[in-house]
C-alpha cells in the first residue's frame, strides 16, 4: 500500500477538524472515502459493518456508560459538598488553606467522579465563594479550581484511562490501580505549590478558621460516603473480586443506595443523570468506533509502520523520545479537543513508545496527564471556559494566568514519572 496516500487523507482529516467537523465525523468520512480509494465500495461497506459489530459486542465498552453515570450520581447527589466540609475543617487553617481544601476536596470527588469539567462545575460554587470571602486572590482561586478539576482525570476511576484501555487493549485494572500513586503525587503537587505561594505572599490566600479537634473529628462521618464507593470500586478491582466493568456496576449501585439511605436523589435527578450519561456515552461510542476505522485505513496504507521505522531509525534516546512526544502533546492539547488528541496519536505513538521498551500502562499514565495538561492550557482548555462561566466576573487570561505555576507543577510531576517509571509501576506490578 501507499503511504503518501494515507499521510494526503490524514492531513484531510486535520482539515476537516479545523473546519469544526466534529472529530468523529470527521475520522469516520476520511476513513470510509480512504477505503473506497483502497478497494472499491465493498470494502468500506464490510469494514464499517464488521468494525461497528466488533465495537458494539465488546463487553468492556459496557464500562463507560457505567462509570459515566457514577460520576453523574455523585454529582447530583451532594457527596462533593460533604467532601468539601470534612476536608475544610481539617485543612483550611494553612497559609492557602481554602485553596489547599479545594484541591484535596477535588482529587477525592475525582476518585468517584472520573473529574475534568463535572468535577470543575460541582466544585466551583463551593469553593470559590469560600476563597473570595476570606480574601483570596482571583487568580489563585479559579487557577485551584480548575486545576483541581483535572485530579480526576488521573485518580481512578478515570474515562480516559478506560478508553485508552480498550483502544490499545491493556488492562483496564492494571492502569487504574498504576494511576493511584501518581494521582497523590500530583495532588501533593498541587497542593505544596498553593502552600508555598501563599507563605510567600500570604495576602494571597490568608488562613481559614481554626475548628475545635472535637469537630473536625465528627466532620470525618462526611467523608464516609464517598470512601465507601471509592474503596468498593478500586478495592474491588484490588482485590479481584470485581473486573473494572463489574467495579462500575458496584460504584453505581453502592452511590445509589447511599442516595436513597441520605434521602438526596430525587426522580428528576436521576432522569437528568440517566440522559447525560446516554448522550455522552453514545458520544465516546461514535468516536471510538470511528477512530477504529481510521486506525484500519492508516494500518492499510503501510503509513504507521513507515512513521515508526523512520522514527526509530533515529537512534533517539527513549528518554529524549518521551520529552519530544511530551512537547508534541503540549502543542496538540493547545489547538485540538483531548478527545481527538487521544484518538489521533495513540495509534501512531503507542508503537513506538512499546517498542522503546516502555511499559503500556506506564505509558497510559503518561498519555492521562498530558490529557490533564490539555484540559488547562490555551486557547482550548476545557476547564477553564467551563469556570469561566461559573464566575463571569473574571477574566479568562487572569483564570490562565492563575493557571500557570500548576502546569509547572504537573510538567514536574510528569519528569518524575518518566525518570523513574517505577513509582507508575509499583502497585500493578504487585498485583499483576
Amino acid at each position: 500500500m501507499d503511504p503518501l496516500l494515507g499521510a494526503v487523507f490524514l492531513v484531510i482529516m486535520l482539515a476537516l477538524i479545523a473546519l469544526g467537523v466534529p472529530i468523529a465525523f470527521a475520522m469516520l468520512a476520511t476513513a470510509t472515502v480512504g477505503l473506497y480509494v483502497i478497494g472499491g465500495l465493498a470494502y468500506p461497506e464490510t469494514q464499517l459493518v464488521l468494525n461497528l459489530w466488533d465495537r458494539g459486542t465488546d463487553f468492556v465498552l459496557t464500562a463507560l456508560p457505567l462509570y459515566l453515570l457514577l460520576g453523574e450520581l455523585v454529582f447530583r447527589t451532594r457527596l462533593a459538598m460533604d467532601l468539601y466540609e470534612c476536608v475544610y475543617k481539617w485543612l483550611g487553617w494553612l497559609p492557602g488553606g481554602l485553596a489547599v481544601t479545594s484541591i484535596v476536596a477535588a482529587a477525592g470527588f475525582g476518585a468517584v467522579s472520573g473529574g475534568g469539567a463535572v468535577a470543575v462545575a460541582t466544585l466551583a460554587p463551593m469553593c470559590m465563594p469560600e476563597m473570595r470571602r476570606y480574601g483570596y486572590d482571583d487568580r489563585l482561586s479559579t487557577g485551584t479550581v480548575a486545576a483541581g478539576g483535572t485530579l480526576g482525570v488521573l485518580i481512578p476511576p478515570s474515562l480516559f484511562v478506560v478508553v485508552y484501555g480498550i483502544w490499545t487493549e491493556t488492562s483496564i485494572g492494571a492502569l487504574f490501580i498504576a494511576g493511584i500513586i501518581p494521582g497523590i503525587i500530583m495532588t501533593t503537587a498541587f497542593a505544596a505549590t498553593i502552600f508555598f505561594m501563599c507563605l510567600r505572599r500570604p495576602e494571597m490566600g490568608p488562613p481559614g478558621p481554626t475548628f475545635p479537634l472535637k469537630e473536625r473529628v465528627a466532620s470525618l462521618a462526611k467523608l464516609l460516603p464517598t470512601l465507601s464507593v471509592f474503596i468498593l470500586v478500586i478495592g474491588g478491582i484490588y482485590l479481584g473480586v470485581f473486573d473494572p466493568s463489574e467495579a462500575a456496576a458496584a460504584g453505581v449501585a453502592g452511590v445509589f443506595l447511599i442516595a436513597l439511605a441520605m434521602r438526596r436523589l430525587s426522580w428528576a435527578a436521576l432522569g437528568e443523570a440517566l440522559r447525560n450519561t446516554i448522550h455522552t456515552s453514545a458520544m465516546i461510542f461514535v468516536i471510538i468506533f470511528a477512530g477504529h476505522m481510521m486506525g484500519r485505513f492508516i494500518a492499510l496504507t503501510d503509513l504507521t509502520n513507515v512513521i515508526v521505522g523512520a522514527i526509530e531509525g533515529l537512534s533517539i534516546p527513549p528518554l529524549v523520545m518521551i520529552a519530544l512526544f511530551t512537547v508534541m502533546y503540549v502543542v496538540l492539547g493547545m489547538v485540538l479537543d483531548v478527545w481527538a488528541m487521544l484518538i489521533l496519536t495513540i495509534p501512531i505513538v503507542f508503537p513506538i513508545v512499546v517498542n522503546l521498551g516502555f511499559d503500556p500502562i506506564w505509558f497510559g499514565i503518561f498519555v492521562v496527564v498530558m490529557i490533564e495538561l490539555a484540559l488547562i492550557t490555551p486557547p482550548v482548555g476545557v476547564n477553564v471556559y467551563v469556570l469561566a462561566r461559573v464566575v463571569p466576573d473574571v477574566a479568562l487570561i487572569d483564570i490562565f494566568r492563575g493557571i500557570t505555576p500548576f502546569v509547572v507543577a504537573a510538567l514536574a510531576v510528569l519528569t518524575l514519572l518518566s525518570v523513574f517509571p517505577e513509582i507508575v509501576m509499583w502497585l500493578p506490578n504487585r498485583l499483576y
